[in-house]
C-alpha cells in the first residue's frame, strides 16, 4: 500500500486537484485516495490550508488616503453618501463549486451504471429462464428416450411374441400389432393405421377367453408410440371391433382377428 500512496502522491493529481485543474475521471479517482487512505486525506487538508493562507497572503489593501480622497470627492459634489452594509454571508470557495460539480458529474455517472447494471440484470435474467427452459426440454428428451429405450428393450426380448392383426374387408386399412410377454406378463400394441372412422365409431380392443370375451380398453387413433394393454393370463386369441363408445359386449362383427399361441406349454 505504501507503494501505491508513493505512487500517487509522485503523480501531482492532489495537487492539481486543488487547482482545480484535474479531469473529471482524474478527480474522481482522488476523491477515491482522500476516502479511503487516511494520509491523503490529512495531506489534502494541509494543502487547502496553504492555499487559504497563500490566497489571504495575497490580498492587498487600498490604502486608507485613497479611500478619505474619494468620500471627499463625492461630498464636495453635493451627492450624498449611501453607506452599504455588506450582508455577512460567507463567499463559496471555488474548491466548494469544483466539489459540487465533480458531485454532480459522479451522480450522473452513477445512475448511467445503475441503469446498465439493471440491463445486464434482465438479459441475465433471460439467460437464465433459457438455460431452465433447456434443461426442462433435455429432461422430456431424456424421458422419452428412456420410455423408447424399455418398449425397445420389451421388443426384442426373447419371451415377447408379435402378433399382426389386419383387418378384413369391412376395414381393409387396419392394421395393428400385438407384442405380448407371457413371462414379464405385459402387453402393448402399435396401432400401424386405421380405416376412415365417423364421430361416434371408436376402435374396441378384445381379448378372447375360454368362454367369453374382455375388453382390453379403446384404441386412441392419435396416440403414434406403443399403448399399453392390459395382460389377459389365459386369453386364446385378439379381435378388433368398431362401434360406439358406449359397446360393452363383443359382437360378431369382428374387423380382425387372431389365435394366441399356447402360453402354457
Amino acid at each position: 500500500m505504501e507503494k501505491k500512496l508513493h505512487t500517487f502522491f509522485q503523480s501531482g493529481l492532489l495537487d492539481k486537484y486543488i487547482l482545480d485543474e484535474t479531469s473529471a475521471s482524474e478527480s474522481l479517482k482522488v476523491e477515491h485516495y482522500i476516502e479511503t487512505y487516511p494520509e491523503v486525506e490529512s495531506e489534502y487538508l494541509r494543502l487547502q490550508d496553504n492555499l487559504e493562507i497563500l490566497a489571504k497572503a495575497g490580498a492587498v489593501e487600498a490604502p486608507k488616503f485613497i479611500l478619505d480622497a474619494v468620500k471627499t470627492e463625492l461630498q464636495e459634489e453635493a451627492t450624498p453618501v449611501v453607506t452599504l452594509n455588506s450582508p455577512n454571508r460567507r463567499r463559496t470557495p471555488w474548491y466548494g463549486i469544483a466539489a459540487s460539480i465533480v458531485a454532480l458529474l459522479f451522480a450522473g455517472g452513477y445512475y448511467m451504471k445503475h441503469q446498465q447494471n439493471q440491463e445486464l440484470l434482465k438479459e441475465n435474467q433471460v439467460v437464465v429462464d433459457e438455460i431452465f427452459d433447456l434443461r426442462s426440454d433435455i429432461e422430456d428428451n431424456n424421458k422419452k428416450l428412456d420410455n423408447l429405450m424399455r418398449q425397445f428393450l420389451k421388443l426384442n426380448n426373447p419371451e415377447t411374441e408379435k402378433y399382426v392383426l389386419r383387418g378384413n374387408a369391412r376395414a381393409k386399412d387396419l392394421k395393428t400389432v400385438a407384442y405380448i410377454n407371457a413371462v414379464e406378463k405385459t402387453s402393448m400394441i402399435d396401432v400401424v393405421s386405421l380405416p376412415q372412422l365417423s364421430e361416434d365409431q371408436f376402435i374396441h380392443l378384445w381379448a378372447e377367453m375360454e368362454d367369453h370375451f374382455v375388453s382390453l380398453g379403446i384404441l386412441d387413433p392419435s396416440e403414434k408410440n406403443m399403448q399399453s394393454v392390459p395382460y389377459m393370463e389365459d386369453a386364446l386369441g385378439l379381435s378388433i371391433t368398431i362401434g360406439p363408445k358406449e359397446n360393452a359386449n363383443k359382437s360378431d362383427n369382428a374387423v380382425a382377428e387372431i389365435e394366441l399361441k399356447n402360453r402354457n406349454n
